[in-house]
């Protein structure tokens, strides 16, 4: 046993932000949405009151707490988001789809794929169909989410050890971990309430403009749809198919264009990669939020993640990718919304009334789609959304739909913000990128339009 005296006891989080937190008056982990944890303050934990500053024995609260605690891989417990989310959507009835649904559904991609042939170059996409209910497109589109989130928040929660010097972050290592862990289980608690919200309002696996689903995998939720229906003067069948003519839209691009999943999914993490933590700047910002903070008071502690505790400023590298991801979920939603007016011009007399309620949808997005952005920092909703479907129109009108389809060749054709500013001017003088020879580009275009994938590159 040590002679130091609790008062003599080193604290690592000395002249720190995290000083205030686990100085005085001691710190509850239950508290922080880690349910059965042992308060750490008081006896066994951090003394409070007069004289009971010093730090516990890290090793044997290592071991207490480990015991507790679930264990769980990656920076988000995904067990308890998904366990949130599932509980979020079963507040509300979530019958599973009937047979006469999912025929509905499977009937209605048949078709639309049908009216997409005259409308497109590409080819379907589509494989399976399948209707879904908001607790199916949970588990179908995890997978993904996994990719788009994992990033951001584990650079997030990477933060807390930034914020302090190095001989302090060795002193208080297991501890960092130990808070690290409570963070991910809050953190995992606000991406479970947002998922759960997202599944609420989603019409298809592809509604947010990233291929969420299974490749090839065209799915409606109907719960949702029917929902949505409700609030147009349009004969639910007509919403159904024309929900489905978009789906089998976003297939036909994603299964025909191999580099654009990687192109979305890249620049989110970019994003995340780009995170620079300045360690300093960092600080203060946590010693302004920390001094706020009751560790009795469990409302306080929700409200420091809440409130953007790891909100970090964006760094120019982020801002890039932001408006890569954004301009590329404009350009993929204006193509699908020009393609499926194109082709419900001459068959579908509700089709404008439709497009407008979704462009209308898109365009505002739902209190989900703010979740995640206020959590992530990611905008899932194409601003630009028209004018990147007036564009797409324009060169169609101009150059043909081989033309409009060609752009997808390569992402060096792909329009910049700049061309969405000038949507009826984009590509007046098309050519070749400087990277194709103007042979190599007539080839890989045939290629692209046939539905032949072009080599890997080195």
């Amino acid at each position: 046993m040590s002679d130091q005296s609790d008062d003599e006891q080193p604290n690592p989080f000395k002249g720190t932000p995290f000083e205030h937190l686990f100085g005085g008056d001691g710190f509850d982990l239950s508290k922080m949405g880690l349910g059965g944890l042992g308060g750490l303050g008081g006896p066994g934990g951090f003394p409070g009151g007069p004289g009971g500053a010093g730090m516990p024995d890290l090793g044997a609260l290592f071991g207490q707490i480990q015991s507790l605690m679930q264990p769980y891989d990656g920076a988000l417990n995904w067990d308890v988001a998904v366990d949130l989310a599932r509980k979020a959507v079963a507040q509300q009835p979530d019958p599973t789809p009937t047979a006469k649904q999912s025929d509905a559904v499977a009937d209605a991609v048949r078709l639309a794929d049908h009216w997409l042939d005259e409308a497109t170059e590409f080819p379907s996409g589509v494989t399976s169909t399948a209707a879904w209910s908001r607790a199916e497109w949970i588990v179908g589109t995890l997978e993904v989410w996994k990719v788009l989130v994992e990033p951001v928040a584990e650079q997030s929660v990477r933060g807390l050890s930034g914020a302090l010097p190095p001989e302090a972050a060795a002193q208080a290592a297991p501890l960092l971990g130990i808070i690290g862990r409570a963070v991910g289980a809050m953190l995992a608690t606000q991406v479970g309430s947002g998922f759960g919200e997202l599944a609420g309002e989603v019409l298809t696996a592809s509604d947010v403009g990233l291929p969420l689903g299974a490749r090839g995998k065209a799915a409606l939720v109907t719960t949702n749809v029917k929902a949505f229906a409700e609030g147009l003067d349009v004969s639910e069948d007509d919403v159904v198919l024309y929900l489905a003519l978009r789906e089998a839209a976003h297939h036909r691009l994603f299964s025909h264009v191999p580099w654009l999943r990687e192109h979305l999914i890249g620049a989110v993490t970019d994003y995340a990669r780009g995170l620079e933590v300045n360690a300093e700047s960092l600080q203060r910002r946590m010693e302004e939020q920390l001094r706020g903070v009751d560790p009795s008071n469990p409302e306080s502690i929700q409200q420091l993640v809440e409130g953007g505790m790891f909100d970090l400023p964006r760094s120019p590298a982020q801002a890039a990718a932001l408006e890569r991801l954004e301009v590329a979920l404009a350009l993929v939603e204006g193509w699908v919304d020009e393609v499926v007016g194109q082709a419900t011009a001459e068959r579908m007399p509700s089709a404008a009334k439709l497009q407008e309620a979704v462009r209308r949808r898109r365009a505002a997005g739902g209190p989900a789609e703010q979740t995640f952005a206020a959590l992530v920092g990611l905008e899932l909703r194409p601003r630009r959304l028209r004018d990147a479907s007036t564009l797409w129109a324009s060169l169609r009108t101009r150059q043909g739909t081989e033309a409009r389809d060609g752009v997808w060749l390569h992402p060096d054709l792909l329009p910049t913000s700049a061309d969405l500013d000038d949507p009826l001017g984009f590509r007046e003088e098309a050519a070749a990128p400087d990277s194709l020879s103007e042979d190599d580009f007539d080839a890989e275009l045939r290629k692209l339009l046939e539905g032949d994938e072009p080599a890997d590159e080195e």
